[in-house]
């Protein structure tokens, strides 16, 4: 690109529009990339067509800059050509509506396999309270039940010799949610031994009862109970319910399940929620490679 048209670009944004000098500054930046793009493509600037840059809006995106920065660099290159076709350097405008790709939100938080073993040493099984607890995490852990599906569970939605359970999640929508033979053998002996043991129980509607008399054990109430096993094994004092969730299911995409299984098992209305464990498995594997190839 040569510099009389980037400076010509630049002085209209000053005079004309008026920006800030910092603004300026930034999309002086943005231009050198884009000629920086087009020398390695061994062409002029105002050659690009609209496959080049998207083209080079991709490769922004895989070097790393924040989505907010590959923003302001599209939209400089928007105005960019769009001032060539008005000077006339151009016959066609190939970025007229050029956008950046849409950014996923923030990666969810999970728990590596190791400390969910850890979390679930925690609780002191000897105790019904802590029976009733080793229960709850170990079902969490396998079904990746929202906490609210999960303290709302009534006797009859377990069916534990079928090795399933019936939920009603969000919208009312009912779904089925195998549950594997540990948590089946650690929620009977909670049944067997433990909600019997805690008072009120007998006559609760429901499978996880309070320490006070029978009631629903409440989500805060979980919450508490799961934060106080995080400090004791050492995990993130933020831990929440939704991170087992977040665990459960992105174990099972490492290990081999697809998206639609998994969509299925967390009751996900759509698709296009269950994908941002796509990018945490893509994360992670960025992280191993950047830690253990010899030649980063």
């Amino acid at each position: 690109m040569s510099d009389e048209l980037a400076d010509a670009y630049l002085n209209d944004l000053k005079a004309g529009r008026r920006l800030a000098a910092n603004t300026v500054g930034s999309y002086a930046r943005d231009l050198v990339l884009l000629a920086r793009f087009a020398e390695a493509r061994g062409t002029a600037v105002a050659r690009l067509d609209r496959r080049d840059l998207e083209a080079f809006v991709r490769e922004l995106m895989a070097s790393g800059l924040a989505p907010r920065s590959v923003a302001r660099i599209v939209a400089c290159v928007r105005g960019f050509y769009r001032f060539l076709l008005i000077d006339g350097h151009v016959a066609s405008n190939p970025a007229g509506d050029l956008r950046a790709p849409r950014s996923w939100p923030a990666l969810p938080k999970f728990l590596s396999i190791e400390e969910v073993d850890a979390l679930l040493e925690q609780p002191d099984t000897a105790t019904a309270i802590g029976l009733r607890d080793r229960a709850l995490i170990e079902l969490l852990y396998a079904t990746g039940l929202r906490v609210s599906e999960l303290v709302s569970l009534r006797p009859g939605d377990l069916h534990l010799d079928a090795g399933h359970l019936i939920c009603l999640g969000k919208g009312n929508r009912e779904r089925l949610v195998p549950i594997g033979s540990t948590a089946v053998e650690w929620v009977r002996r909670y049944l067997a031994s433990a909600r019997p043991a805690l008072p009120g129980s007998r006559a609760s509607a429901w499978v996880f009862v309070n320490a006070r008399g029978g009631g629903k054990l409440t989500r805060v109430g979980f919450w508490k109970r799961l934060k106080h096993y995080a400090r004791q094994a050492g995990l993130p004092r933020d831990l929440s319910p939704h991170v087992l969730r977040h665990s459960f299911a992105t174990h099972l995409l490492e290990r081999g399940a697809d998206l639609r299984s998994i969509q299925t098992l967390l009751g996900h209305a759509d698709l296009s929620t269950t994908q941002i464990y796509t990018h945490v498995l893509a994360a992670r594997l960025k992280a191993v490679y950047d830690e253990c190839h010899p030649r980063p």
